[in-house]
């Protein structure tokens, strides 16, 4: 048999042909585009991460993680001297505490770890949970792109709403961690529901449940919410109900075994909650509206399946934020994400599944505009990378500076001191190691909170006499006191040093 090779002519006609057939699809020009961009924000959060930007609650978590470092058994108050529970104190500080006392890494350190941990748990949970909802190649990327930017055009920093710039200061905080976790969670739920599952896959999924509810109590919410729609969707059969009942009843007892707090009795601390979380009811356009895209898609959704799993999650956040409106519990709003979440993941899939190809193009067009007006709005979250001052002006005035921290004070403050402190100094003193007299964060299971609060508030009054504060300082044994306004005028204070605010920090004689 005779082999005969093509000419360099025939080569290029054949060339040329092939080309003609097999043009450069869109589609895999569009899905290229969604991960390049993917990656490009992911690896901001990267560098985010590596300054690790303080700023709201990161000092109670490195508080927390600084007390189960010291110790895990008995760590006591994270934030005053004081002998009660803390909700903070979960499975998953107490994995960063131990990382910290084995390795003797500085808190910080372990926090960034924790950043990196949550990051990546959150990023591969969103690509498992899609991927049960399409198999379509850009389906994970894009509904990334949606998690972080289809919020509103006014940032909302929050831990627990995952936009970018909100990421980027809450990335260390359990609450990231906690709802990567419920993407995992989501998706194995479905697998077990989709596939015969055994006694051990739904005990597992039970106790899972648990921890999320552990790690960060409202992302648990949202995470229920996501299951019970997931439950709903699937239909399961009689075989599964035996099953998702050891599920919930196994999970109901981790967490009312769980020793470092009582779960249960936070449904008696709403009230002292509704004051800080009111906000999340204001501005709605402005922080929620880009989302409104998401609902139009859930649409279509619903009619062709009122089961639908997105729709369901959607109606359950809705319901619960709704509820917490009309009723006053402002702190129901920390469900939002639950609301949220499944319309930016429905804006997304409608680029990739909504019929036919001149639909999915508008539908990309839109979400590609919606996606830039909400990068716009969380343009300010560069700054956290490049210098502030390196920014363009419209970015800068978008860029929240982060607080410098008190790491200063403990070349005199050793860990275990108290020191008198008040406002914002309060919430970042405890994360170097000392307490404070009173907490710098509402603390339902500290039963003389007010009583605290109040001692500091007459300790720092300018009509205080000295008396009163000699006796302050016998009770709560203050062996330091560190002013924000430095004009303290007190003989029996004896100045140590001064920050770079002007702050000064005197030593009890």
């Amino acid at each position: 048999m005779t082999v005969r090779f093509p000419s360099s002519g025939e080569a290029g006609k054949a060339g040329e042909a092939g080309a003609r057939r097999s043009p450069l699809r869109p589609a895999a020009v569009g899905r290229a585009m969604a991960t390049g961009v993917t990656g490009l924000v992911l690896l901001l959060l990267v560098l985010v991460v590596v300054r690790l930007p303080w700023m709201g609650d990161l000092g109670i978590h490195a508080a927390t993680v600084q007390r189960l470092r010291h110790s895990p058994l008995a760590p006591g108050n994270p934030l005053v001297d004081a002998n009660t529970p803390s909700p903070y104190y979960s499975p998953w500080t107490l994995v960063l505490g131990g990382v910290a006392r084995v390795t003797g890494l500085d808190v910080f350190v372990v926090l960034r770890l924790a950043a990196v941990a949550g990051l990546a748990l959150l990023v591969t949970g969103v690509w498992r949970y899609v991927r049960t909802l399409s198999a379509h190649p850009a389906a994970p990327a894009l509904a990334l792109l949606s998690l972080l930017f289809l919020w509103g055009t006014e940032p909302l920093l929050w831990s627990g709403f995952p936009g970018l710039h909100s990421l980027a200061l809450t990335a260390a905080y359990p609450s990231t961690f906690t709802l990567g976790l419920a993407f995992h969670f989501w998706a194995w739920l479905s697998g077990a529901l989709r596939r015969p599952a055994g006694w051990g896959v739904w005990l597992g999924l039970g106790v899972l449940w648990a921890v999320v509810l552990l790690c960060h109590q409202f992302s648990g919410v949202v995470a229920t919410a996501g299951a019970a729609a997931t439950v709903v969707a699937a239909r399961p059969g009689r075989a599964v109900w035996p099953r998702l009942g050891a599920a919930l009843l196994l999970g109901v007892a981790v967490l009312g075994a769980w020793p470092y707090y009582d779960f249960f009795a936070l449904a008696d601390a709403g009230g002292r909650l509704e004051a800080v979380h009111r906000v999340l009811y204001d501005h709605p356009a402005a922080r929620y509206g880009l989302a409104l895209l998401g609902v139009a898609a859930l649409v279509p959704r619903w009619r062709r399946d009122h089961r639908d799993p997105l729709v369901v999650f959607c109606a359950l956040g809705v319901l619960i934020v709704a509820a917490g409106r009309l009723t006053g519990h402002h702190s129901w709003a920390r469900a939002l994400p639950a609301a949220l979440i499944p319309a930016q993941l429905a804006a997304a899939l409608a680029v990739v599944e909504a019929g036919a190809r001149r639909v999915r193009a508008v539908w990309a067009a839109l979400l590609a505009g919606a996606l830039l007006a909400g990068a716009w709005a969380q343009a300010g979250a560069l700054g956290y990378v490049v210098p502030a001052d390196a920014l363009p002006g419209p970015v800068a005035d978008r860029y929240r500076r982060p607080w410098p921290g008190y790491g200063w004070i403990t070349r005199w403050v050793r860990y275990g001191d108290v020191v008198m402190a008040e406002g914002r100094i309060a919430r970042q003193v405890p994360a170097y190691g000392p307490y404070t007299v009173a907490p710098g964060y509402p603390d339902f299971f500290l039963p003389d909170e007010q009583r605290r609060t109040a001692a500091t508030e007459a300790y720092f009054a300018e009509d205080t006499s000295a008396g009163e504060r000699r006796r302050i300082e016998r009770e709560y044994e203050v062996r330091w006191v560190l002013d924000r306004r430095g004009a303290l005028a007190d003989p029996a204070l004896r100045e140590v040093a001064r920050g770079a605010r002007g702050e000064v920090l005197y030593a009890v004689r």
